[in-house]
């Protein structure tokens, strides 16, 4: 199960982080898209949430999306988070448009993602 919330900016990411937090979700279950990937990386860190990497997509995903456009990157991360390909494409369009997507998810982290 998880969550999806899109907010304009950084402090209506931290009120939807704390948000989550008080539902019970940690911040490593918490994800945090850009579509720029030096503001996604900043309110990741600044959040202290997750990011999505090997653990959530294993590694040939992980390494495919060095090929990727960010736009293929981003729904890629965000079906590894437990979305599905039209609502990654949805929120993924979201992003286009400036907007952040906050996603609190429990399936992520109990994805087992093996490297073979």
């Amino acid at each position: 199960m998880y969550k999806v919330q899109t907010v304009e900016n950084a402090v209506e990411a931290k009120k939807e982080i704390d948000m989550f937090t008080s539902e019970g979700y940690t911040k490593d279950d918490i994800y945090v898209f850009a579509h720029d990937k030096h503001r996604s990386k900043h309110i990741t860190e600044a959040t202290n949430t997750e990011s999505t990497g090997i653990k959530e997509q294993g590694i040939l995903e992980s390494m495919g999306n060095m090929f990727n456009s960010r736009g293929d990157e981003l729904r890629s991360k965000m079906k590894a988070v437990g979305m599905n390909q039209a609502e990654a494409d949805a929120y993924e369009e979201e992003l286009d448009k400036g907007k952040l997507v906050i996603v609190a998810s429990k399936e992520a982290t109990n994805n087992n993602a093996k490297p073979f």
